[in-house]
């Protein structure tokens, strides 16, 4: 496979996405994304609903994020190195095999109606869509072309997409009940009455979550059955991962490392602008419901699907890192529009910076795997740990929204662009192609 870091930069407008050889395989692995964007989205319905079920403070149920993205963290470094041993797709079939395994302990835990073991269920589910994240991502790029691989990756994360928009729909029709009770209708109860309230809203994720697990199952059978050709990584100057290298040394790759941190940023950005559209709606234009305030949310996701696929499009003309620069700045002018002006404005800027965030992380991804060689599978795993974003950045606007106001908490996402806007610029460059730059350019003993 053609180095892609060496191919002139029209290639990427004539190569097709991938190769009718890999057709099959491509909208299997496709598929995959499309499937775990049910795990991720559906916590946003579990949050308020557990909430409801378990009379949990707004803290104790935010647990749910912690586990799910504690998963992702802590089982994406184990999930690499098990990869290099079996390949992508026994990894694959691992990971499904973990999240069928997960949606079917929400089961005994809507029975047992015990939290921790919700908690459980989400962390066993979350590891299992950490392998998945390891796996097809990667995967996905040298499932052709090596100058097409960003415009892959973006086509079938895209999927994903699709099912974060759907996700929420469907969490809302068969898992939310819309059975509300006032403090004081809770106190009027009976003992018997209030059990069978708990016990009635905790039963309705049963359903949904076997459903998914029989999903995940299906997949793992058609996986099986096909044949994943067993596709290399382009070769690179590094040699083969063994046990004997140092940890560390994977991050010699300055490109990568610098991926890391932009994807950290990013996640914690795209998760923190998504938690509180609602409530910025709220804040910004007083009298605002939570229903209609919801509105403004589905619209943010619905910009972030249509930007996944015009996005995947437009980089048949525009190479990827280009895009991620001008998407990056988009994003900070809507961000600076947020944090200064008043009334619906910011509001539809907020809603807007969905559309910019949606070829983020495909395209970073894809950006800091390459020339990694047979190292690929261990940096994707950095790259997944990187998730854990989610967790951390939503918490420090939570707090800047308690001590001052929640438009003054979007100053988070605002600095995260910034180093993703460096990264599309510069950051990307493996160190080969800077040092042709600088030789170009006549500074070729300029240390790097």
């Amino acid at each position: 496979m053609a180095n892609s870091a060496n191919a002139p930069a029209s290639t990427n407008r004539s190569v097709p996405v991938t190769e009718r050889r890999f057709l099959v395989p491509f909208i299997l692995i496709t598929s995959l994304f499309f499937l775990w964007a049910f795990g991720v989205n559906l916590n946003d319905i579990l949050i308020p609903h557990l909430k409801k079920a378990f009379d949990l403070t707004d803290f104790q149920s935010s647990f749910i994020q912690v586990a799910f993205f504690g998963g992702y963290c802590l089982m994406a470094l184990p999930a690499g190195w098990l990869m290099e041993k079996i390949g992508y797709k026994k990894g694959i079939l691992a990971g499904l095999f973990l999240c069928a395994i997960g949606a079917v302990l929400f089961l005994p835990a809507s029975s047992s109606r015990v939290y921790g073991f919700f908690l459980f269920a989400l962390f066993v589910m979350a590891c299992g869509q950490s392998f998945l994240e390891v796996a097809a991502n990667p995967y996905v790029t040298i499932l052709g072309p090596a100058a097409s691989a960003e415009r892959r990756l973006n086509f079938a994360q895209s999927f994903n997409a699709v099912g974060a928009v759907l996700s929420p729909i469907v969490g809302r029709t068969f898992i939310l009940t819309g059975v509300e009770y006032a403090p004081a209708q809770l106190a009027a109860m009976t003992a018997a009455q209030l059990d069978a309230y708990r016990a009635a809203e905790a039963s309705t994720v049963k359903g949904p979550y076997l459903i998914i697990a029989g999903i995940f199952v299906l997949v793992a059978v058609l996986i099986q059955l096909t044949h994943l050709p067993d596709v290399q990584e382009p070769s690179a100057d590094q040699p083969s991962f063994a046990p004997e290298v140092p940890a560390g040394s994977i991050l010699s790759h300055g490109h990568l490392a610098k991926g890391v941190i932009a994807q950290f940023f990013y996640v914690g950005a795209q998760v923190g602008v998504a938690s509180f559209v609602i409530r910025f709606a709220q804040a910004s234009v007083p009298g605002t419901t939570a229903k209609v305030a919801a509105t403004y949310l589905l619209l943010h996701q619905i910009g972030f699907m249509s930007g996944r696929f015009i996005g995947s499009a437009l980089m048949k003309q525009i190479p990827a890192p280009r895009l991620l620069s001008l998407f990056a700045g988009a994003c900070l002018v809507c961000a600076t529009v947020a944090l200064l002006a008043s009334g619906l404005l910011p509001v539809w800027a907020i809603v807007l910076i969905g559309f910019f965030h949606s070829i983020m992380f495909p395209t970073i991804f894809a950006l800091s795997i390459k020339n990694l060689g047979p190292l690929t599978k261990r940096g994707s795993s950095l790259l997944v740990m990187a998730i854990i974003g989610g967790a951390f950045f939503p918490a420090i606007m939570g707090r800047i929204s308690d001590a001052a106001s929640i438009q003054k908490a979007f100053i988070v996402p605002l600095l995260c662009y910034l180093f993703i806007l460096y990264f599309g610029l510069s950051g990307y460059k493996p160190a080969e192609a800077l040092r042709l730059e600088r030789a170009s350019a006549g500074n070729e003993s300029v240390p790097l």
